[in-house]
């Protein structure tokens, strides 16, 4: 029997929520990393359904990004990155910066599984192709994280419950 190809999705965003209260820009991202990985299937259509949407209204963010409003920081971005074959981790950045060259860096803001001697923190670099969600806060609730919603039903109901909360709604 094969194995299915997943995408490993680094549920960070309990970690990140915290990351954003007690790090502010140029901090170090927090070393204790708690997150659950969640596998999802590289077909699995409420994902990629989510990553399309995160991937079209990615203007939104680089509008706050650019132009934060007071209420608005904590600035991240999940990048896609290859672990071999059609399989990939996708991990939650903090500190993101454009660079001069187009593209983009930014650390670690959750432990990587499948990236071996990469740790959270780590500076990395990558391009806006492999850009498969964002999120800021706002007034203390999350604006963005699409790829998060599918993740919920993965998560115990309490974690899942306080989430949602935590999320701002349109």
């Amino acid at each position: 029997m094969t194995k299915p190809l997943t995408t490993h999705l680094n549920c960070a965003a309990l970690i990140l929520v915290a990351a954003f209260w007690f790090t502010g820009p140029g901090s170090p991202v927090q070393a204790e990393d708690r997150s659950a990985v969640i596998d999802v299937r590289t077909t699995d259509p409420e994902m990629n359904v989510a990553i399309g949407h995160a991937r079209e209204t990615l203007p939104t963010f680089w509008a706050s990004y650019e132009a934060p409003k007071p209420s608005e920081s904590g600035h991240s971005l999940k990048v896609r990155f290859p672990t071999g074959g059609s399989r990939a981790e996708h991990i939650w950045m903090a500190d993101v910066k454009k660079l001069p060259n187009g593209g983009y860096s930014g650390r670690f803001a959750n432990q990587p599984r499948d990236l071996p001697g990469k740790q959270a923190g780590d500076l990395v670099e990558f391009k806006q192709a492999d850009i498969s969600d964002w999120m800021f806060m706002r007034n203390g609730k999350i604006v963005g994280g699409e790829t998060i919603k599918p993740l919920l039903k993965s998560m115990p109901k309490a974690d899942a419950d306080a989430l949602r909360a935590r999320m701002e709604q349109p």
